[in-house]
């Protein structure tokens, strides 16, 4: 067997023996049932530890891609439906723009912003609200001293305006962060800065999205992303979640644009399955659809490395990789990221220029040096360790202190966890979080997240509590629930 494991160039020899084994399956070089060599002649061969190649083959079974068989070894196994290929080959090539779209001149009109929704109102004493990193975790100091530098390099660059598609510093920059945290395949050239996922969203639908298109979302799911896509006119379409996440065999047959979150769903937290991924990336090429893959805190994982991303599974330009440093750094920088299939780029670029000529020029230079400089690395390092030890506090006080009435659905990255109901009880979810709040709780419904009712539960943040007032606050939701339950209502 000729795996041709090159062992040169960037990364540690666990990871490129991995990365190569991967590529050899995806490509069918290793097909379905096909026995790796045991470790310890894999290792020999290649001259290195057996450990590192113990530790690449458990890098694949994590992704299920390999699993071990009694009397077998390590086989492939690649988890996904019979016949099904994980990167397969779209008949009308990669996605394209819409029909009728064209680089405008730069005489067009510009589209009318819409403001964004701004939550206001006193602090809660314990806040479980979802959606934003704790503010004194930021790195005030070396942010500063980037920006100065920044303010620098602007005032002393030829007058005039930017790139739309972002400062070339700052493309470079993602395009070689996220390839090595994510494994995400994006050159500078496909690389566009944009004003937060949000703002990635946006420029697809100025680019894809004609009115009455169907466009497919996760249900429970993201309702930003379900109002943008609404607000332009497109048939929004539901697509149920489940414990594999979302369910292919439900996407509607007309759509062409689907919206997942794939690597830590939100809100329920699961992992869409390799077997779902498959399917995915087969629905979008045989229905020439464009996949939107927000991996929206894809960074903050603290168990389980996640699964590869869809965009690094893609072969056929089906799917549109979107990214922010909303959760990595805070939301006031509003710096997101969308990698593009090659085809969309000139188009997107010019939706931009349109909407704004280009992004804070400042902002994306001093984030283009603290990327380069090592310190978002360190960030993350530094936050990953603080959210991993509230996310296990949270999981623990959920399950000792809810658990008669809750239960929590695994999860092991982002900033918080999802908590459904239990088969049998009744409880009303809307008057235990009007209570909660009453009592200085910030608590929300798993409702919130929902087009049309369906099952409900509890979505707890642990992004702006401290550790050590968790378990407090939990216990103060408990004593809300004990008195809805007995039909105080808590007056």
């Amino acid at each position: 067997m000729d795996l041709s494991i090159d062992l040169a160039g960037r990364g540690d020899r666990a990871t490129r023996i991995y990365a190569a084994l991967r590529a050899a399956i995806l490509d069918g070089r290793l097909p379905e049932g096909e026995r790796l060599p045991p470790t310890r002649q894999l290792a020999a061969e290649l001259g290195v530890s057996r450990t590192t190649v113990t530790v690449a083959y458990e890098l694949l079974a994590a992704e299920g891609f390999v699993a071990g068989r009694v009397g077998a070894g390590t086989v492939v196994i690649c988890d996904r439906p019979a016949g099904v290929a994980l990167a397969p080959a779209a008949s009308g090539g990669e996605v394209r723009p819409r029909a009728g779209w064209s680089v405008p001149g730069p005489g067009s009109a510009v589209a009318a912003a819409r403001d964004p929704v701004v939550a206001g109102g006193p602090a809660p004493r314990f806040d479980f609200s979802v959606g934003s990193p704790d503010a004194s975790l930021f790195p005030v100091t070396a942010w500063r001293r980037e920006v100065s530098r920044a303010v620098d390099i602007a005032a002393s660059s030829p007058p005039g305006y930017g790139d739309p598609a972002g400062h070339p510093a700052l493309r470079a920059a993602v395009a070689r962060h996220i390839a090595v945290s994510r494994g995400v395949r994006a050159t500078p050239d496909t690389v566009l800065i944009t004003a937060g996922a949000q703002g990635a969203m946006s420029l697809l639908g100025a680019v894809m999205v004609e009115p009455g298109m169907t466009v497919a979302v996760e249900e429970p799911g993201y309702p930003p992303a379900r109002d943008l896509f609404a607000a332009l006119g497109a048939q929004v379409v539901p697509v149920p979640v489940d414990g594999d996440g979302l369910v292919v065999d439900a996407l509607p047959a007309d759509a062409r644009l689907v919206v997942v979150t794939p690597s830590h769903q939100f809100p329920t937290g699961v992992r869409l399955s390799l077997a779902r991924r498959a399917a995915l990336l087969a629905w979008a090429g045989a229905h020439d659809a464009l996949i939107v893959e927000d991996d929206y805190d894809s960074e903050h994982r603290f168990s389980a490395r996640p699964l590869e991303p869809l965009q690094a599974l893609d072969r056929s330009g089906r799917v549109a990789y979107v990214g922010s440093f909303s959760k990595t750094m805070a939301p006031f920088l509003r710096l997101g990221y969308l990698v593009a299939p090659p085809g969309l780029v000139p188009a997107l670029t010019a939706a931009r220029r349109l909407a704004d000529w280009h992004g804070e020029l400042t902002t994306q230079l001093a984030m283009a040096g603290f990327i380069e400089s090592g310190r978002l690395a360190w960030q993350l390092r530094r936050v990953r360790k603080v959210y991993a030890a509230r996310h296990e506090r949270l999981v623990a006080a959920v399950s000792d202190v809810l658990g008669a009435w809750l239960t929590v659905l695994p999860a092991s990255a982002g900033l918080h966890v999802c908590a459904v109901m239990r088969p049998g009880v009744a409880l009303d979810l809307g008057a235990v979080t009007r209570v909660a709040a009453g009592r200085g709780i910030r608590v929300e419904r798993l409702a919130r997240y929902r087009a049309a009712p369906g099952a409900d539960g509890l979505v707890l943040g642990y992004d702006r509590i401290v550790e050590g007032r968790i378990a407090a606050g939990i216990a103060g939701v408990a004593e809300v629930i004990q008195e809805v339950v007995a039909g105080g209502d808590g007056g």
